[in-house]
């Protein structure tokens, strides 16, 4: 892994065929250690970001430690896309407001 005093140079790919599906991948391996079953399923890898990480950084669906871990243990962190119960379960405990 290239780590600069606990920090990683990352770089984040979006999937041509799943939406909000991440791949997160050491900047300068790029995607060499990425398993080809893998990329056939995850399509065409599209860049959207190069950003420094640290274990203290909190991302949208995880943490900064767990995607380091991941990518020193398998070269790559994989995020998939919520549960689509999920998300309906989190609309329907919303508060709304009743209005008379």
């Amino acid at each position: 892994m290239t780590t600069m005093q606990g920090k990683l140079l990352c770089e984040v790919f979006k999937s041509s065929r799943k939406e909000e599906m991440y791949l997160y991948v050491d900047k300068r391996q790029g995607l060499e250690r990425i398993p080809e079953p893998l990329l056939e399923r995850f399509g065409a890898p599209v860049s959207v970001m190069t950003m420094i990480l640290t274990p203290e950084k909190m991302l949208a669906r995880t943490s900064g430690a767990d995607v380091m871990a991941a990518i020193e243990e398998k070269g790559f962190y994989l995020q998939m896309p919520p549960a689509k119960d999920e998300y309906l379960l989190d609309l329907y405990r919303t508060p709304t407001e009743a209005r008379y």
